[in-house]
């Protein structure tokens, strides 16, 4: 099947795109407003920007739920991105449901907030890895918006330090983002590998 512009009406091509644009890392976003009102969300359109400075981003869509992270961002100019571990999973799948502007998912979800250092934002506690960055810019895109963040502090729980400054997978057991499902991502291998085709 090939599917050109002209043609996307045709199909659906959110699925289309999702489906095939897997694994997703998913960044859960926490902000707050400048009431002092806590927000909590996920995103799996989500990677690295940039090295130099370190700037991560994360995509908004329209919908209600995005606008209260979108918002809040734009309010205080910082935000959180914490990475989701399978322990978080479902948590995280909590803070995803809709809630008032006013309501706090860290509280909806069953986990902890921690102050942050350098944004107003908290991160969340049992999170594994969290970054705390500070709005660089907001790219309106079609319907969406793209934040770019850069990062201003890292934390990391100590088990998952790593001679040399990396990041042990095992331990971080991360959750990706199929089309409308989630991922285990347990096993790695290098390249090239016997086993695969040549």
């Amino acid at each position: 099947m090939i599917v050109q512009s002209e043609s996307f009406n045709d199909h659906n091509m959110s699925k289309l795109v999702k489906g095939a644009v897997v694994p997703r890392p998913i960044a859960w976003v926490s902000t707050v407003s400048r009431e002092g009102d806590h927000n909590l969300a996920p995103f799996s359109f989500f990677t690295v920007a940039s090295m130099d400075p370190i700037t991560l981003c994360i995509s908004v869509g329209k919908a209600e739920r995005d606008k209260d992270t979108l918002l809040n961002i734009q309010e205080t100019n910082g935000f959180v991105i914490n990475i989701v571990s399978e322990s978080l999973a479902n948590q995280m799948h909590e803070s995803s449901k809709a809630y008032d502007r006013s309501e706090n998912e860290f509280a909806k979800a069953g986990t902890r907030s921690e102050a942050s250092v350098r944004v107003r934002a908290p991160k969340v506690a049992e999170a594994p890895v969290s970054f705390e960055c500070e709005l660089d810019q907001v790219i309106k895109i079609g319907t969406s918006h793209l934040i770019l963040g850069r990062v201003v502090c890292y934390h990391i729980k100590d088990e998952l330090v790593m001679d040399g400054d990396k990041v042990d997978p095992h331990q971080l057991k991360a959750v990706g983002r199929m089309a409308g499902d989630y991922s285990y991502i347990k096993e790695f291998y290098r390249l090239p590998n016997k086993e695969f085709p040549q």
